[in-house]
């Protein structure tokens, strides 16, 4: 499901400001009928468009002090190699996001450890373990400006 009718942009905008917003009130904000927003919902999750729900977790508070991009320069393009660092990647708590990218570094991951002690055993006893990684550069996020702000549709 590529094409979005505006229906279907108003049931996405008004689930990504509150995904626990009831059914018959997301259906009044959409213009439709309750059961129609509810077929509207489903559809959306099955053809992928909607892939989950979820809380937002201010990271500081649950005791996640150390914020950084680690920029991430691999040895070598070995096929083999790249799937095993993915695979690694995506077994790792710490590592919230991580994409593969044009430029200087191969990959870019956005780390949260709960101090500079757990990022440095993160480096240690993980990132500089994998075979494919050759070096990484850390950038500390300071503060966040903007963070996961919905999709604009």
């Amino acid at each position: 499901m590529t094409d979005l009718d505006p229906r279907d942009r108003a049931i996405l905008t008004g689930l990504q400001r509150d995904c626990r917003m009831p059914n018959a009130e997301l259906a009044a904000q959409a213009g439709v009928s309750a059961s129609a927003c509810w077929r509207r919902v489903r559809a959306l999750e099955q053809s992928g468009v909607i892939t989950g729900y979820g809380a937002r977790i201010d990271p500081a508070r649950a005791g996640l002090q150390f914020h950084a991009m680690v920029h991430v320069h691999l040895t070598r393009h070995d096929p083999e190699k790249i799937v095993q660092f993915i695979a690694a990647i995506e077994t790792c708590d710490a590592v919230q996001e991580c994409y593969a990218t044009t430029g200087q570094a191969d990959y870019h991951l956005r780390v949260l450890c709960r101090d500079l002690d757990a990022y440095n055993r993160f480096l240690e006893t993980f990132l500089f373990r994998l075979p494919a990684v050759d070096s990484a550069q850390t950038n500390v996020i300071l503060r966040s400006v903007k963070s996961s702000g919905p999709v604009a549709l």
